[in-house]
């Protein structure tokens, strides 16, 4: 907590050092496990994803890719867009966005309020096809963009390696046993995880991403039939866990009405594999990304049902 006596921070320098939260009444049946959610959702961006777009824009600045006047280009499905945009403002950088045309409109209009400029792409290709345009964008054009490449920027995951895993350590005291994140670019998981994985050899590491291509959890990757990211480790992970649209989607709505959570979808999917985790356990911390806050999807239907 910041004092009086505290030099003036900056924007960007509160990025990360999010707090870890406990569950109380989303808690596993045995008492000898604990469930602790990440909660992202308080960057001030609002996700997971200004850690690292901030890690992008430092390292190609570090590496004069980034100049006064540039411009950023990348593909997104809203968060690391809302991330590199609310950077690009606070640095002075021109920002190209390629994002599929069903993102919510909280998303888009966050968007275009920091001054991006956004190139919808077919709902029907998803963030692949966003990818497809970037890469179009990029190769007719190459002297006009810095390409961020979100999905095979090593920065990517190396922000979460360097931030996110020993928040996690240090927050648990050590005592963290199992770590699940979903899937998206995967860099919270891989870059987390190898963290992890180094500092406490005996962690367990569950990756989480949707059961079907044809699913509504905003962020996640259906990897078997996606464009997959560069950066990904497939062999990383302990568990490949799937989940439903609908289950994630019933979770999401008990963090609100149950926790005071009010938190994306992708929060629920994490959320079902470690209750899953839990239920097969009798003692053991885990940790669960939360990746944004549910106010940038709050038009979407699937609020009006009932746990």
């Amino acid at each position: 907590m910041r004092t009086a006596l505290d030099p003036p921070a900056t924007l960007l320098s509160t990025i990360g050092n999010t707090p870890l939260l406990q569950l109380r009444r989303l808690a596993p049946r045995s008492s000898g496990v604990e469930i602790f959610a990440k909660a992202e959702f308080q960057n001030p961006g609002g996700s997971v994803k200004d850690r690292a777009a901030q890690a992008i824009v430092q390292e190609a600045e570090r590496r004069g890719l980034l100049r006064a006047g540039s411009t950023i280009l990348d593909a997104t499905s809203g968060n690391t867009g809302i991330a590199y945009a609310m950077i690009a403002a606070a640095r002075g950088y021109r920002l190209v966005l390629c994002v599929p045309e069903n993102v919510t409109p909280e998303r888009l209009r966050m968007l275009r309020v920091y001054g991006a400029d956004v190139v919808l792409t077919s709902a029907m290709d998803g963030t692949d096809g966003a990818i497809v345009e970037a890469r179009r964008l990029y190769a007719a054009d190459p002297e006009r963009y810095f390409y961020a490449d979100q999905y095979n920027n090593d920065a990517n995951w190396r922000a979460h390696y360097a931030t996110t895993g020993p928040e996690i350590l240090a927050q648990t005291e050590g005592r963290v046993t199992h770590f699940v994140a979903g899937l998206g670019t995967s860099g919270t998981f891989v870059g987390t995880g190898r963290f992890l994985r180094e500092h406490r050899p005996g962690v367990r590491l569950i990756s989480v991403q949707p059961d079907s291509p044809l699913h509504a959890i905003e962020g996640l990757k259906h990897m078997a039939t996606a464009i997959v990211p560069g950066i990904y480790d497939a062999e990383l992970a302990d568990e490949h866990v799937t989940t439903s649209t609908e289950r994630a989607q019933t979770l999401t709505r008990r963090l609100a009405l149950e926790e005071g959570m009010l938190v994306g979808v992708s929060s629920g999917a994490a959320l079902g594999a470690a209750l899953d985790l839990a239920d097969r356990l009798s003692e053991g911390v885990i940790v669960v990304i939360f990746p944004d806050s549910g106010t940038r999807y709050l038009t979407e239907d699937f609020w009006e049902g009932r746990p």
